[in-house]
């Protein structure tokens, strides 16, 4: 997502990650990885289970709760565009974009 921020920029389009992480945690990540969009706490799951997308992984054979790798556009009046659920992060920037390039159409 980092790589194709000027593109979003130019699109319209800011992004902005969401995890359980406390803000301590996501400071330490986006330090490490440079991300330059904002990253929201959802400490408490009420964004996740709002998206469906708090649930049950499985790691190595076990079994455990957490969020299901998603990506939402959503429109400007707050409204859901286009999900993709379970989506890898190499994946999340070129769906966008087709889905912008058919909105632009």
């Amino acid at each position: 997502m980092r790589d194709a921020l000027p593109k979003l920029k130019e699109l319209g389009v800011s992004a902005v990650g969401i995890s359980p992480d406390p803000p301590a945690q996501q400071k330490k990540f986006d330090d490490k990885y440079g991300l330059g969009f904002p990253l929201l706490s959802d400490a408490d799951h009420a964004i996740s289970d709002a998206y469906g997308v708090w649930g049950e992984k499985k790691m190595n054979g076990k079994s455990y709760v957490g969020v299901l790798r998603s990506a939402f556009l959503i429109d400007a009046a707050g409204g859901v565009e286009q999900a993709w659920y379970q989506i890898s992060p190499q994946d999340t920037v070129p769906a966008l974009l087709q889905v912008l390039e058919g909105l632009q159409a």
